[in-house]
C-alpha cells in the first residue's frame, strides 16, 4: 500500500513532464519535412513539372530539396551527422516558415508573375500545406527551445533559470 501511495505522489509531481524518445520526435519532424516536400511536388504537378513563372518553380525546387535534406539530417543518428544538434530543427523552422509566408503573401498582396492567386484561399493543397508547415514550425521551435545550449542562452538573457525538466 505504501508503494502505491509513493507512486501516486511521484506521478502527481511528474504530471507536467512527458518523456518521449528522441528518435521518435526526430522521426515525426522528418515525416513533416517530407510532407512539405510531397505537398509541393503535388502542387507543382509532379517531379518533372516546373511551375510558371520560373522563379516560383525554382522556389518549389528549393523547398523540395530542403525538405529532403531536413528529413535526412533529422533521421541520421548523432555519430553520423556532420551538423550540430540544432541544425535539423533550425532547417525545420526555415522549411516551415518560408513557404507559409510565401503562400500568405500570394493570397493577400500577390507575388510578381502570379496575380491570379490573390484571394484564392479555397485551394485544398494550400490548406494542407499550411497545416503541415505550421506543425513543423511548432515542433522545430519546441525542440530548439529544449536544447541545452538554447536553454543556457535564455537563462543568460533573462537572468533566471528555466524550470528544470
Amino acid at each position: 500500500m505504501t508503494q502505491m501511495t509513493e507512486a501516486a505522489v511521484q506521478s502527481r509531481t511528474d504530471a507536467g513532464r512527458i518523456t518521449v524518445p528522441g528518435y521518435a520526435v526526430r522521426f515525426a519532424g522528418a515525416m513533416l519535412a517530407l510532407a512539405v516536400t510531397t505537398v509541393h511536388v503535388a502542387d507543382q504537378g509532379g517531379v518533372t513539372a516546373f511551375t510558371s513563372p520560373s522563379w516560383i518553380g525554382w522556389g518549389y525546387r528549393t523547398i523540395e530539396v530542403g525538405g529532403l535534406l531536413t528529413a535526412l539530417v533529422l533521421l541520421l543518428p548523432r555519430p553520423a551527422r556532420l551538423t550540430p544538434a540544432w541544425a535539423g530543427w533550425a532547417a525545420g523552422v526555415l522549411l516551415g516558415v518560408g513557404p507559409f509566408v510565401a503562400y500568405v503573401l500570394s493570397r493577400t498582396v500577390g507575388v510578381p508573375g502570379d496575380p491570379g492567386d490573390v484571394g484564392n484561399w479555397g485551394y485544398w493543397v494550400g490548406t494542407v500545406s499550411l497545416l503541415v508547415e505550421a506543425a513543423l514550425v511548432v515542433l522545430s521551435v519546441s525542440m530548439l527551445w529544449a536544447l541545452p545550449p538554447f536553454a543556457a542562452s535564455v537563462r543568460n538573457l533573462t537572468g533566471r533559470a528555466r524550470p528544470h525538466r
